[in-house]
């Protein structure tokens, strides 16, 4: 299925990706690795072309790497093909035995680059980001570690998460003019209050905005946003579609260089995500969810 498509530097990706980290860890077990390929090829069926991914979405400390593995087998088994397929993925964050912290030196970087590379199967990432800041050193140095990485020809395009504005902006700094493709930050009808800004700033500075939890979290905000907001269910209701399906798409209204990734562990949620992509809404319907920002 051909899907609507934005720009995320040089690639070119559905208007709405897939969120992989609930198939490796979330409120409970993993899910089952038949249901993990099904989610996935559902995905790519329905014109998902865009696959979100990191090294620690694994689950336990010890099995980093889990679910790059569950994209990259997804990816290799689908009828489809690997063409057009663009797979994010990100490093920065460590887990040990004693729990996790962040390491954001060219060397941890690199290594965690190389490890990804290998789950992934790939000689090159299409989209790496750099996961959170490492407070412990100057933002710069992550930054110039990425930049070095695409210069290497491992990376398409760099990318950086939980960035603020400042943040980004040394990222531009760093990497010039056009160089930062994308930021990934939590944004959803309940977190907005930081990130509607940094939103709007990338929309000024040409960067895709990369809304993870869109629709509120695997800890009950997506299951209930209809729930939390009477107008997302009346506009649900009146158009035959569900409250999240309705969120995705109202996001993607915001900008055009909005791309949510709403996270799946079962082949009917994102089928029904996907659906947001050839949701129109309505000039009524958007003033009544852009209140919800206002």
């Amino acid at each position: 299925m051909t899907a609507p498509t934005r720009r995320i530097g040089s690639l070119i990706v559905s208007a709405l990706g897939l969120g992989a980290m609930p198939l490796s860890q979330g409120r409970g077990e993993p899910a089952p690795h038949e249901r993990s390929m099904a989610t996935i090829h559902a995905a790519l069926d329905a014109g998902v072309t865009f696959l979100d991914t990191a090294d620690i979405y694994a689950p336990t400390w010890d099995t980093m790497g889990h679910n790059e593995q569950l994209v990259a087998e997804a990816v290799r088994t689908w009828e489809g093909g690997r063409s057009g397929v663009v797979i994010a993925s990100k490093g920065g964050i460590t887990r040990t035995a004693e729990g996790g912290g962040r390491d954001g030196s060219t060397a941890y970087l690199r290594s965690a680059l190389e490890k990804s590379l290998r789950e992934l199967g790939t000689d090159v990432i299409d989209l790496y980001y750099w996961h959170r800041p490492d407070r412990s050193i100057r933002y710069a140095e992550g930054v110039e570690a990425l930049a070095a990485f695409q210069q290497e020809g491992l990376i398409r395009e760099v990318g950086i998460s939980n960035a603020n504005v400042e943040e980004i902006d040394v990222a531009r700094d760093v990497l010039g003019e056009g160089g930062l493709a994308a930021v990934q930050n939590e944004f959803s009808p309940t977190f907005f209050h930081t990130s509607l800004r940094e939103l709007r700033h990338c929309a000024e500075h040409d960067i895709a905005f990369v809304p993870w939890s869109p629709l509120g979290g695997t800890g009950g905000g997506a299951s209930a946003v209809g729930e939390r907001f009477p107008q997302i269910q009346r506009i649900a209701d009146s158009h035959g579609v569900s409250p999240q399906l309705v969120v995705l798409a109202w996001e993607l209204s915001l900008d055009e260089r909005v791309v949510p990734i709403p996270g799946a562990s079962r082949p009917e949620s994102i089928v029904d995500s996907a659906g947001a992509m050839a949701l129109d809404l309505g000039r009524e319907d958007l003033e009544q969810l852009n209140q919800i920002i206002a």
